[in-house]
């Protein structure tokens, strides 16, 4: 599916495709017919003249992502690719424009927090002679497209490479089922071809030349971080690009990164760790109005959408869809200035240089179990200091610090996954409900004072409130059921199920 975005923003598509090695001397494997394709078109023969770019230690092709220049074809441009699954990515478009040898600015702030400035320079010169067969159903529907492409390669960097190759590849059509795929590729490699270990061509061109990434270093928590760091990475181009949930996903990496900072300090340099912790909590305060706002907007929405129609008056849709809408402006302009800033460039630097020392992070079998039974103790603490209160607006806040505690435990349970047992993932899943609860109760608190204050709005502009008074004394009565719910999980909590290290 194409989505075609304004202001000169790129086009976006998903790319479904598999690669296949095939000897320059076999023919091309006949796939008529092959599931429900019945009939090939007849071929088309392009010449592709593509300019790569990439930083000169190769930041983006570690990351998997492509950035290329292409001359030729039906769909010559700039063309941005980046890694969804195995064989999925989703390629970003632009028409060619301005200078050959310069990175469009709309492209090169997506790939920002993978570069950190550095520069964007020509890494790579790729021509293929491509021959391309549109695979049809019985009804004349294309289906797929079969390319058989001869390619001549050369990278540069500190030794320059060449290589000649032939591969093929199989491309599903927008709105074609993946089964599809399956098919073909059963007939592909049936008649002789390999499925390509490479996931692009220009991968296959500067294997050598590109720093190994993403293997297991041997630190549990190295690990952790680094694929919380790529996680942060993924959703800085969603959030760029208005993709619905990044906000949330990024925000939630940034926890994550922080939670394992300040857990498992102690396994690492305290203060850098402390530092760094203390700059993700910068970070989660700006996206967090974003994030904020998109769950405020659809609680409420919800909330009108289920009352009975004559206990909606006035224009309430239309009062909280201006409001909401001018937060969410104001929130995104200020997410994407934290993304733009140095400051950010400087946590993402730090970060990486962490996660690249794993040697010295002491991680140890004990001395995580000692971490998570630290969160677990502190988790009982703010529980049993929230219960001492009376209801009311202190109880409120030491209910939201019990799940920033649950939290941290839940997340800490997830950091040590790989040397943990059974035994703690019941444990963590107890914790979880009891955050999920509380996450509620959280919401409906925070929004009551947005209803005080559309409610007074509603007033000043001679409309009537009502409606919302009616959803403050719903999100009181919310709350409390929260609460109740909280009482009887936090009970599964004490008495459940858990590691004999953990009491």
């Amino acid at each position: 599916m194409v989505t075609k975005t304004q202001g000169g923003a790129p086009v976006a598509e998903a790319e479904i495709e598999r690669k296949y090695d095939l000897a320059a001397d076999r023919p091309i494997p006949p796939l008529v017919p092959a599931g429900p394709v019945t009939n090939q078109a007849e071929p088309r023969v392009d010449v592709l003249d593509a300019t790569y770019f990439d930083t000169a230690d190769f930041r983006l092709a570690q990351a998997g992502i492509t950035l290329r220049r292409r001359l030729g074809g039906t769909d010559e441009g700039w063309h941005l690719k980046l890694p969804v699954s195995a064989d999925r990515r989703e390629e970003l478009r632009l028409p060619l424009s301005g200078k050959p040898d310069k990175v469009p600015g709309a492209l090169a702030k997506l790939v920002r927090a993978h570069t950190l400035g550095a520069k964007l320079v020509q890494a790579a010169h790729l021509r293929t002679e491509r021959t391309s067969y549109a695979l049809l159903d019985a009804e004349g529907r294309e289906l797929a497209t079969l390319t058989d492409d001869v390619v001549t390669g050369e990278a540069g960097g500190e030794k320059a490479h060449l290589d000649r190759w032939r591969e093929i590849e199989i491309e599903l059509s927008p709105g074609t089922a993946l089964e599809v795929l399956d098919s073909l590729d059963e007939a592909v490699v049936n008649a002789g071809a390999e499925r390509s270990k490479w996931p692009s061509k220009l991968r296959r061109l500067t294997d050598e030349l590109v720093p190994s990434a993403g293997a297991a270093s041997g630190s549990v928590l190295a690990d952790y971080l680094a694929e919380q760091l790529d996680a942060l990475r993924r959703n800085d181009i969603g959030v760029r690009r208005d993709v619905e949930d990044a906000v949330h996903q990024m925000r939630v990496a940034s926890r994550r990164l922080r939670s394992a900072l300040r857990t498992f300090r102690r396994s690492l340099d305290a203060d850098v760790a402390n530092e760094l912790a203390a700059e993700l909590r910068w970070l989660g305060g700006e996206l967090g109005p974003a994030r904020d706002n998109e769950v405020m907007a659809e609680r409420l929405h919800d909330e009108v959408k289920a009352l009975p129609s004559e206990l909606v008056l006035g224009n309430v849709g239309q009062l909280m869809t201006r409001h909401f809408a001018r937060e969410a402006e104001e929130a995104k302009a200020r997410a994407i200035r934290a993304l733009d800033s140095k400051r950010y460039t400087n946590l993402l630097r730090a970060l990486e240089k962490l996660v690249a020392k794993p040697q010295k992070i002491k991680d140890g079998t004990k001395e995580l179990r000692k971490a998570v039974a630290r969160s677990d103790r502190k988790l009982r603490k703010a529980v049993a200091a929230a219960n001492a209160l009376r209801p009311g607006a202190e109880q409120e806040a030491a209910l939201h610090e019990v799940r920033k505690k649950a939290k941290r435990a839940r997340y800490a349970a997830d950091t040590v996954r790989p040397v943990a047992g059974k035994k703690l993932r019941k444990w963590r899943k107890n914790v979880k409900a009891v955050q999920s609860t509380l996450g509620t109760h959280h919401d409906v608190v925070v929004t009551r004072e947005v209803l005080r204050l559309l409610g007074l709005r509603a007033y000043a502009e001679s409309e009537n409130a009502f409606t919302y008074g009616l959803l403050y004394g719903r999100s009181v009565a919310t709350a409390e059921a929260a609460h109740r719910r909280f009482t009887g999980e936090w009970q599964e909590v004490r008495k459940g199920s858990r590691p004999k290290w953990l009491k």
